[in-house]
């Protein structure tokens, strides 16, 4: 089936970095984009203007997505944009890095309690609305961390292991209802996160020898998201320079 015309997607953390510029990518691909922020106001509306300004249709949404109320966030964007979400791309996350001697349990729940549990429960809510329509796509943004060890991120690469686990459980549970659950898992990608680390140094064990791009995550999301993806589901697309190789 190809994607209803008053379809809605919904990227997490979209006020910087990789969330806004798919936010954008997904805009220029046709959908309304509801760009959401717990922090950064003045992020989410920088990116809402670029948006509306190369012509497409966007809104900034407020919320904080670990407070655990994705029905009332799904219901106030069906309102506000027309439409109900019919692709999520979870995408908000933070890191608290640590040696694990070292990391505290506050770490450790906060990581999890934002990278992971409101994916799974942004996914749970955001099913029913998609399996209605026979349409959808979630798209969780993992990281090549999860997979591959990082040494100091034992709870960032748990939180994006279980990321990668539930997308494909999830992804055939749903396959036969119209919906596909995947995910993206960068590499070393230039963003605020990243902007503090030894880029010189981390780009030598890199087969690409450089970063990534923000833009290049956000063309793996937009192709995941389009009806040309209808047949790819439970996969984690990996965008990292060869890192996984």
């Amino acid at each position: 089936m190809s994607r209803p015309e008053n379809a809605v997607a919904l990227v997490t953390g979209a006020s910087k970095g990789i969330g806004s510029a798919i936010a954008k990518s997904l805009a220029a691909d046709g959908w309304a984009v509801a760009v959401n922020y717990r922090s950064d106001e003045a992020g989410a509306n920088a990116a809402v203007k670029a948006i509306e300004e190369a012509g497409g249709t966007a809104k900034a949404i407020h919320a904080d997505v670990t407070s655990g109320d994705g029905k009332a966030l799904l219901k106030q964007i069906e309102d506000d944009l027309g439409g109900p979400v019919l692709a999520l791309v979870n995408n908000a996350g933070v890191a608290r890095d640590n040696i694990v001697l070292q990391l505290t349990d506050e770490d450790w729940d906060v990581v999890i309690g934002t990278n992971l549990t409101p994916a799974f429960r942004l996914t749970r809510d955001a099913l029913r609305p998609m399996i209605k329509a026979r349409y959808g796509r979630v798209i969780n943004i993992a990281s090549v961390v999860g997979p591959r060890a990082n040494a100091g991120q034992s709870n960032y690469a748990a939180a994006k292991a279980g990321l990668i686990g539930m997308t494909k459980t999830i992804a055939a549970e749903v396959a036969r209802r119209g919906v596909t659950v995947n995910a993206v898992a960068p590499g070393f990608i230039a963003t605020d996160m990243t902007a503090d680390l030894a880029t010189d140094e981390i780009v030598k064990a890199i087969p690409a020898r450089r970063q990534g791009t923000p833009e290049e995550v956000a063309a793996a999301v937009r192709f995941l998201a389009s009806d040309d993806a209808g047949y790819v589901t439970g996969t984690t697309l990996y965008v990292d320079g060869g890192m996984s190789a």
